[in-house]
């Protein structure tokens, strides 16, 4: 079935490379490479954060964070195929472009080859982490080491900077210099509160999921309710930095930046923002304030599916009014639609087939199985 529909999404894929406007293709393609990869990252920071804090009731959970950050491996490629959108896209790839006195003067920032190199850089810097904290976790299973413990403990904090430094690139790169005039100091930590949420939100999907399947036995509502504590809480932060972002620049009132808000706030783009008010913050909000909603199965699974629905419309919103006068919904979304979510979907099962459903070999899972609040 996933791969029926995967032959399906790449089949339309490449008949909307020949029928549709080069714009509509290259940012359909950069808003689903982007989609999967913030989710992967947002899943690798989980991992990560477990062992900056050095946390016990999450090592019985860690595989499935571990195993849906292998995406960002694929995804990387996926970037790397996304350069060929820079002369589509990107008004700043352009001699035309570059006419505008604000535009040439961000080119030594805005230029194809840097650019290439910084895409280049992210993608080395995701991909030595993802070896590092998850490929040496597998390998644990067979070797119950104990070193692996410290070595990722000690690499944790560093990839915690990495992972600020290459969301911050990539939002302001793949996003923003989609209308280059426009800049935002904070974008980078809306993208990443996106991007975390994300992937927690997937995180508890397949937890559940797993669960279900008798593959977490020991898994229990304790530890569900702590991923529901987790998914409130950085719903109100990405709100919360989202909203300041909005309110500064209605305040200040500088054209280089409220035109960019101005463009989405009117007709069925501003209709898409009230959704995202509803959806992606008040709605997650009030589901989950009481205490026994983030430990209730179906609850959860329902809330983490809108999460990973509004994370892609919040992409959509931020990329498509730079192409589109209204909002695309045809053929060819559909088509990158089943190609790059079946994809994903066939990848982090074959990832999840592959071994263990836990960190048989770490030396916590134990203290973790026993965790009560």
């Amino acid at each position: 079935m996933t791969m029926t529909a995967a032959a399906l999404g790449l089949a339309g894929v490449a008949a909307a490379f020949f029928l549709c406007e080069r714009e509509r293709f290259w940012i359909n393609w950069v808003l689903w490479f982007l989609f999967l990869l913030t989710t992967g990252l947002g899943s690798l920071f989980l991992v990560a954060l477990e062992h900056v804090v050095g946390a016990r009731w999450s090592v019985p959970l860690r595989r499935v964070p571990e195993t849906i950050a292998g995406l960002v491996p694929p995804m990387g490629g996926a970037a790397l195929v996304g350069l060929l959108s820079l002369g589509t896209l990107y008004p700043w790839a352009s001699a035309e472009g570059l006419r505008d006195p604000l535009v040439a003067g961000k080119s030594a920032w805005l230029n194809e080859p840097f650019f290439a190199l910084r895409v280049a850089a992210c993608v080395l810097l995701w991909t030595v982490s993802y070896a590092v904290l998850v490929r040496g976790s597998r390998r644990q299973d067979k070797t119950g080491d104990p070193r692996f413990n410290r070595r990722a403990r000690r690499f944790a904090p560093l990839f915690m900077v990495i992972l600020g430094l290459t969301v911050t690139v990539t939002a302001f790169d793949w996003i923003s210099s989609l209308e280059p005039v426009w800049y935002s100091d904070i974008f980078g930590v809306y993208v990443f509160a996106g991007a975390f949420l994300a992937g927690l939100a997937a995180t508890t999907l397949f937890t559940l999921h797993l669960r279900e399947v008798g593959r977490l036995a020991g898994v229990g509502p304790d530890h569900l309710h702590n991923l529901g504590g987790f998914l409130f809480a950085f719903t109100v932060f990405w709100a919360y930095i989202g909203f300041a972002q909005y309110l500064l620049m209605w305040y200040a009132n500088i054209p280089e930046e409220v035109f960019w808000y101005g463009e989405r706030l009117h007709g069925a783009w501003g209709g898409m923002l009230l959704a995202l008010a509803l959806l992606h913050f008040l709605v997650p909000f009030l589901v989950l304030i009481p205490r026994d909603a983030k430990s209730r199965p179906r609850l959860l699974f329902g809330v983490s599916l809108l999460m990973l629905a509004m994370h892609w419309l919040d992409l959509y919103w931020m990329l498509f009014p730079s192409v589109a006068g209204a909002p695309l919904f045809g053929w060819p979304e559909l088509a990158f639609a089943l190609l790059f979510l079946s994809g994903g979907v066939w990848r982090v099962r074959r990832l999840m087939g592959r071994g263990e459903a836990m960190p048989v070999g770490d030396p916590f899972l134990r203290e973790g199985l026993e965790f009560r609040l």
